[in-house]
């Protein structure tokens, strides 16, 4: 899954800065390197580089970066998402943990698979229980239910609540009265046209 450069999300989400080791010299770059005296940047040395940027120095004809797998998809912490997911904060681990996980499934690791697993198990474990709060918490402050929610699971609180809200207006009988599409209508119009002729 490719990023969406108009969304905001998927913007902030590419610059998550990735660990990477250098595989090749980059000469008369060393300024870049915070704690070096060097004019080039040597083979192995350790950056942390926005995703954006690895992906165009890790591609398929030369590595010229390495990366370092991020600690919250690494094996330990895919133990305790596989326990239970419900008791992870998203927000404070990392708040595009889905997005940031299908991208590092471009980089060919060993554990890409497992990554996948894991990312669709704590999706799904975690689905139930925020779209439960959605649902049950109309006109109620809901900042301590969405603090622990990663920035794809807070939209979909928000469409949880949105569609609550609208169920409770239609409901009420605050909804707007139905009417018929713009494209139903210009059907008709057409229709009427013809039978004119």
């Amino acid at each position: 899954m490719d990023e969406n450069f108009l969304s905001l999300d998927d913007i902030l989400m590419s610059q998550e800065k990735l660990t990477s080791r250098v595989e090749t010299v980059f000469p008369r770059l060393g300024f870049l390197e915070k704690n070096s005296e060097e004019t080039d940047i040597s083979v192995g040395t350790k950056m942390e580089i926005p995703l954006w940027l690895v992906k165009g120095l890790h591609d398929g004809k030369r590595r010229i970066v390495s990366v370092e797998l991020p600690k919250i998809y690494r094996e330990g912490w895919r133990t305790v998402f596989s326990a239970d997911p419900n008791v992870v904060d998203l927000q404070k681990l990392g708040p595009y943990y889905y997005s940031l996980g299908l991208q590092m499934l471009h980089f060919d690791s060993p554990e890409n698979l497992e990554i996948a697993q894991t990312l669709l198990q704590t999706y799904v474990g975690r689905f139930r229980r925020i779209m439960d709060s959605s649902q049950n918490a109309y006109n109620e402050d809901v900042s301590a239910l969405v603090e622990k929610l990663d920035v794809l699971e807070r939209s979909l609180f928000g469409a949880g609540q949105a569609g609550l809200n609208g169920f409770q207006c239609w409901e009420k009988g605050h909804a707007s009265r139905i009417t018929a599409s713009s494209l139903v209508k210009n059907y008709r119009k057409r229709k009427f046209a013809d039978l004119e002729v």
